[in-house]
């Protein structure tokens, strides 16, 4: 007889009960192996009703699933203690060999035979010598010297990539756990396969937050470039005098963002490359001339000062004492662009100095007394202070 659409393909029923207990797709699964069982010959061995059936026949009778989702559904069930498997994970296996975690009856299905020893896999076979049909018939405490069958820790190394050393290792809290309680439970392989999966995953978690980078320190004013990263830049062809002159800058930069970045030093050697590259540029000049009244500095000046995070409108009133004190010296110089630098960046550190100071005296007691006051300075010691010109 052909095909015809008069015979419809085979309906698929479960129990919307056992669907709420263990899963919709646990359930659909669970109906169907069930069906299996009982219209297709199974092997009795220890007490419980073996069936072998062939992944494709699977993945025709439930043709939305492929076999990694079956897989996936067929080791809920074994963790949820509803099924036994034998064989490996049905996604690399072309067979897979099931049993109900219930005791067989005469009528479990169309016909039982009995298996000679050797006739299952090795994980069927341990798995039932784990657990005696006497021990699952009625639930047990667990005994005090219990250990895993190998075979089960094998599974837990093929199909959750678990070491066996790590599995062994949870064995002694696993044992002192459930003897404290006093529980009973008819299938302890399937308690301790939890148990160390859950171990897994929070030993896996535990790893992955210490991976996870640390929080940058706080970012004070004693900061400084550690020796690689000066050694790096010095054998660019950086001055060491340069590098020094920078970092005040530099940390007053990232201090008042007050989110100093993770990686200070790498932050601080571009910073650095760039204002050294603009400053190279800047000093190059011809033959010594002293300084004109109309004096201005370049426009790539202020591109350095905004670098250092110096504010330009700052610079631009230093223009007329700078441009006063060089006139009087007479002096001449190959590059005015290059001495007005210094001579910004001098004048910002001092501002940036004397801030510091009056936070620290008015956090001092009334009645005492600071050696690094600015009033402790004289006037004239002020006026004549020019070591921002040498």
């Amino acid at each position: 007889m052909t095909d015809s659409s008069l015979v419809p393909e085979q309906q698929l029923v479960f129990s919307p009960g056992l669907a709420a207990t263990i899963g919709l797709e646990e359930a659909i699964l669970l109906q169907q192996l069930h069906g299996l069982l009982q219209h297709r010959p199974t092997t009795l061995r220890e007490g419980f009703a073996w069936l072998e059936v062939e992944r494709g026949f699977l993945l025709r009778l439930l043709p939305f699933w492929e076999a990694p989702q079956l897989h996936r559904i067929l080791r809920s069930l074994v963790d949820k203690g509803v099924l036994l498997v034998g064989s490996p994970p049905i996604h690399s296996a072309e067979r897979l060999l099931f049993a109900l975690n219930e005791p067989a009856t005469g009528s479990a299905g169309a016909g039982q035979r009995h298996s000679a020893p050797g006739t299952f896999s090795r994980a069927a076979a341990a798995d039932s010598r784990a657990d005696t049909p006497t021990q699952r018939r009625s639930a047990a405490p667990l005994p005090a010297h219990w250990a895993p069958s190998e075979d089960l820790l094998q599974l837990l190394a093929l199909n959750h990539n678990i070491p066996r050393q790590f599995a062994i290792d949870q064995l002694e809290d696993f044992i002192y756990y459930w003897r404290e309680r006093g529980e009973t439970h008819h299938a302890w392989e399937n308690k301790f396969r939890q148990h160390v999966t859950g171990a897994w995953r929070r030993h896996q978690q535990q790893e992955g937050e210490a991976t996870r980078p640390a929080d940058p320190e706080p970012l004070d004013r004693y900061w400084r470039p550690s020796e690689d990263a000066v050694e790096i830049m010095t054998r660019g062809g950086v001055d060491p005098d340069f590098i020094e002159e920078a970092i005040p800058e530099f940390v007053l930069y990232w201090r008042e963002r007050g989110e100093p970045p993770a990686t200070l030093n790498s932050k601080f050697i571009q910073h650095i490359r760039l204002q050294w590259a603009r400053y190279n540029n800047v000093a190059r000049g011809g033959d010594a001339t002293p300084i004109s009244n109309d004096w201005q500095p370049d426009r790539d000046v202020y591109d350095i000062l905004r670098l250092s995070h110096i504010d330009e409108q700052f610079a631009r009133n230093l223009i007329a004492e700078f441009i006063v004190y060089w006139r009087d010296s007479g002096q001449a110089h190959t590059s005015w662009n290059s001495k007005f630098l210094q001579h910004v960046k001098y004048h910002w550190a001092r501002q940036h100095q004397v801030q510091q100071a009056g936070q620290q005296h008015d956090r001092q007691q009334p009645g005492s007394h600071s050696a690094g006051r600015t009033r402790d300075r004289s006037l004239a010691d002020d006026l004549n202070d020019t070591s921002w010109a040498n």
